[in-house]
């Protein structure tokens, strides 16, 4: 098995990732700065916590191990507060993806997994959506991927640097019996959310319910961040015989609208959300659903996770162990 660094696996699809990845067999290093990730994440294994701009760590990390490949999770996820602060995701999500190649450049390190988004695509105009389909960003958020997926690009064509950029669609669930789950300050995904309004009787709100689909709410395709997990290790085992670089979308194919997860939280917990119908947010399609066949033929990749109410429940567990009291 081969050594593998992650940065950002102490968040929380990179921990899981570091989970699945170990339990294969791989030795794996992590690195984050813990600005967004927990260190209860990644409690055993060799970490180091350092910002992705301190090259000359990072490449210190790099040189002390023979690694094969870098998975790179590390960057600012949430859309709203990069349309308040585009300064700070081009920073941290470009910036230091630069600085994480020049370490890797100096390392010899030649093969890297880089966490994507279904953001680049904006509002498709055709669904299910093919990788081919035009960048179209709208916000800094997915602009910044969109800029290191090119960076990356240039890479390959120019030092023979290899890459497999995964976009993943509505990440959700968690992987049963680890502790990890979905830990985000402020919360802002829709499953977890759907929990609190249930916790604390106030009532969460749907965005919309006028948008051209079935029951008028958005619908999404929710993937198991352990189906995300395990696309990252057949991106991983098609580098390392030699695969190309590429671009795929990590998704079910099936998508569930916001009142269906709602229906399904009430089924899995036994009770009712209460909700709340708000105005549409600026920039949300009616539907995004992914295209994955391309990562379904070429890297071997099948998703586990395809009835919303079985992810839904390992989500509760989690939510149910992260508010038990402490003993």
């Amino acid at each position: 098995m081969s050594k593998i660094l992650v940065t950002g696996g102490a968040g929380y699809i990179g921990s899981h990732t570091v989970h699945l990845l170990r339990k294969s067999g791989h030795e794996v290093v992590v690195v984050d700065d813990l600005s967004r990730g927990h260190r209860h994440n990644v409690e055993s294994g060799e970490f180091h916590q350092l910002r992705l701009q301190d090259t000359d760590a990072l490449t210190r990390v790099m040189e002390s191990g023979k690694f094969e490949s870098v998975i790179h999770f590390a960057a600012y996820i949430a859309v709203g507060e990069s349309t308040k602060q585009p300064e700070l995701y081009f920073d941290n999500n470009v910036s230091g993806s630069v600085s994480l190649f020049r370490a890797m450049d100096r390392a010899g390190i030649d093969k890297v997994v880089f966490s994507s988004t279904a953001a680049v695509y904006g509002t498709p105009e055709e669904v299910p959506i093919r990788e081919d389909a035009p960048y179209a960003p709208l916000s800094p958020y997915g602009e910044s991927k969109i800029m290191v997926e090119k960076i990356l690009g240039w890479l390959d064509q120019f030092k023979g640097v290899r890459s497999v950029c995964l976009r993943y669609f509505n990440a959700c669930g968690s992987e049963p019996g680890t502790g990890l789950g979905e830990e985000h300050d402020p919360e802002t995904h829709l499953i977890p959310l759907l929990f609190r309004a249930i916790d604390t009787g106030k009532p969460v709100t749907i965005f919309g319910q006028d948008y051209p689909t079935p029951d008028g709410s958005c619908i999404r395709d929710y993937v198991h961040v352990s189906d995300l997990a395990q696309a990252h290790i057949s991106a991983v085992k098609w580098l390392t015989a030699g695969g190309g670089s590429g671009r795929f979308n990590v998704g079910t194919g099936v998508g569930q609208s916001v009142m269906e997860v709602l229906r399904a939280v009430e089924e899995v917990t036994g009770s009712k959300v209460p909700c709340e119908v708000g105005a549409r947010r600026d920039g949300d399609p009616p539907v995004l659903v992914a295209n994955s066949d391309a990562l379904q033929s070429q890297l071997g990749w099948r998703p586990e996770y395809v009835d919303i109410r079985h992810t839904v429940a390992t989500a509760w567990e989690f939510y149910l162990r992260s508010r038990a009291p402490k003993v």
